[in-house]
């Protein structure tokens, strides 16, 4: 059955075939789909993590590190997320191959993070990309540039899943190609399908008999999920009745995440509670920094053994997502989808570790992309750290508006990156360009009117500025 699978997995992108197991996947959800109504948590019954279930991570970092973290080393599998398109950004292909950092892709940085690690330690510590259908083919065509570095990487597919008119909950592909008109009518169902198609594509027993016993899940796009070793020497430490089969890692919430999943107490289990999940009256409550402090990056580190047990005896079960979509024609859509995360509540001894901000620095947008891009930080072995040089630990706060949106776009508007060391907050709204060596501090609002344009010049220093009309130069 192994060659079976195998094969099912790595159906070339146009085959008309769809994999037996993703039906049968997308069946299971679709019923319960028709079966679940109302909201899956009853907010009475939501509790706050008793004190020990999530650790800060100083006391983890306490324990310090053994002689041998190659031991531990040799035991983990790095997995990145790499389903994604670049659309939010204007790209074509997927997400990891935007370029971040001195013409570094989200996939150079890993594989350099990885081979960093490898070569430090002399360990065997392999990469696991999950691709959709979406991102496979271009993926894997450039996975050969990497062919001579020091990294085993393996791929797997996410499944692919039917699309469902919203109206007559029915299929909207007429048939089972992916080009043309059918193209709309699948999509890859959440981050939350690793664990079936990790199994299904026989790669987790292949690790498994290899001597992998733990992943370390994170999304591509996340630049602050490197490998922590303190986090893996916890794991691998512990007596083995004890032992943890997934960790979470947490980082304390502000303004800006309002919207993260949460970690709450439920029925005596961990339990990951996503802002889809609250009843309507609840969403503001959802959304306090007071009551739930805590949000998931989504850096997690799961159990193989675990992993591989929960699906034989089907008992993974996570949280239906219901997310609409509405199709070019304009037709809507829903799309069933699950959450890695959710599956917390299945796996004995789970601990959230609520972790520095700065593992979490994930760019969704050219905002995020100016961050990382700027000498707010520092580039070392595919890690990027905040430099030395700045005052406070917080990021500035970015906002570039929709002329800005698209990546192409956002690199023509910026002849180089300003110095950001002592920025606060930037908004920019209209037609904005900036010259060579531009430097910002504090608070800077840049607003261009409406078929205006305003040109910051280069060398120009802006300190607690706010510029508006159609100023071509800047008095200082």
């Amino acid at each position: 059955t192994h060659h079976h699978h195998y094969h099912c997995n790595h159906v070339s992108v146009l085959s008309p075939q769809i994999c037996k197991k993703d039906f049968e996947g997308f069946k299971k959800l679709f019923h319960r789909f028709l079966q679940v109504k109302g909201p899956s948590v009853e907010w009475p019954k939501i509790n706050r993590p008793p004190e020990d279930s999530i650790q800060p991570y100083e006391k983890i970092r306490e324990k310090g590190l053994p002689e041998n973290v190659a031991n531990s080393l040799n035991k983990l599998v790095v997995v990145k997320l790499n389903g994604g398109l670049g659309t939010s950004m204007g790209c074509k292909g997927p997400k990891s191959l935007i370029s971040v950092r001195n013409e570094n892709t989200f996939l150079d940085l890993t594989v350099q993070q990885i081979e960093h690690l490898n070569k430090t330690y002399n360990t065997d510590v392999p990469l696991v990309l999950m691709n959709s259908f979406n991102t496979d083919e271009d993926t894997r065509k450039i996975l050969q540039k990497y062919t001579h570095h020091r990294v085993k990487i393996h791929t797997f597919n996410q499944s692919r899943y039917p699309r469902i008119n919203k109206e007559s909950l029915l299929p909207v592909a007429k048939d089972m190609g992916l080009v043309g008109e059918s193209a709309d009518g699948w999509y890859p169902p959440g981050h939350g399908d690793i664990y079936a198609s990790f199994y299904n594509s026989g790669l987790l027993e292949q690790l498994i008999a290899e001597g992998k016993e733990y992943i370390f899940v994170s999304n591509i796009d996340n630049l602050g999920a490197t490998v922590d070793l303190h986090i893996l020497n916890h794991l691998v430490s512990q007596p083995n009745g004890k032992r943890c089969e997934f960790i979470m890692e947490v980082t304390d919430k502000t303004r800006a995440d309002v919207k993260g999943g949460t970690l709450i107490q439920y029925e005596g289990k961990l339990r990951l509670l996503e802002i889809a999940q609250v009843p309507k009256a609840h969403v503001d409550e959802f959304k306090s920094v007071s009551k739930f402090k805590i949000f998931n990056t989504n850096n997690l580190w799961i159990s193989l053994a675990a992993i591989k047990r929960l699906q034989e005896q089907n008992a993974m079960d996570m949280e239906i997502i219901v997310n609409p979509k509405t199709l070019n024609g304009g037709l809507n859509v829903i799309q069933l989808e699950t959450a890695v995360g959710a599956a917390i509540k299945c796996f004995d001894n789970a601990l959230g570790i609520n972790v520095p901000r700065s593992r979490f620095l994930p760019v969704k947008t050219t905002s995020d992309l100016l961050l990382v891009m700027s000498n707010l930080y520092s580039l070392e072995a595919g890690s990027l750290t905040m430099s030395e040089k700045r005052e406070f630990p917080t990021t500035p706060h970015v906002k570039l508006g929709s002329s800005f949106t698209k990546v192409q776009e956002y690199l023509i508007r910026f002849e180089s990156i300003p110095d950001m060391l002592e920025l606060d907050h930037l908004t920019v709204s209209g037609d904005v360009t900036f010259g060579k060596n531009v430097s910002l501090k504090g608070t800077v609002i840049i607003i261009a009117n409406h078929g205006d344009r305003i040109d910051i010049p280069a060398g120009s220093m802006l300190e607690n500025k706010i510029v508006s009309g159609n100023l071509r130069i800047l008095d200082h």
